[in-house]
């Protein structure tokens, strides 16, 4: 009885339907999809960008801060790495080049 219900209800439904509701639903995938676009993947790509930029700008001397909370200034630089100057008593690290968070003073303004 149950079942013979749910018949009758797509019967109605698929009769009463508009011959559009299949091309809005398509639209309002679309327009979702372009939405998530320009709020999301967009804005993240671009903030990429940036920091690839700033990693591959990198020269001897500029004072870093690490991913993990290491600051350091750079001593070397080879293809993908960095070799850092940790304290006073000249302790060097080695580390990646995407291990680098943010750029605290640049080698130029360091000189002035």
């Amino acid at each position: 009885m149950f079942f013979s219900f749910l018949e009758d209800a797509a019967a109605n439904t698929a009769q009463t339907a508009s011959p559009y509701s299949g091309i809005t639903t398509i639209i309002m995938i679309v327009v979702l999809l372009v939405v998530f676009y320009f709020f999301l993947i967009r804005p993240q790509k671009k903030q990429e960008k940036e920091v690839a930029k700033m990693r591959d700008s990198l020269t001897v001397g500029d004072e870093i801060t690490t991913i993990g909370g290491i600051i350091g200034k750079i001593i070397s630089i080879k293809e993908e790495t960095f070799t850092l100057e940790t304290s006073a008593d000249r302790t060097r690290i080695r580390i990646l080049k995407s291990a680098v968070r943010t750029v605290d003073v640049h080698a130029e303004d360091a000189q002035n």
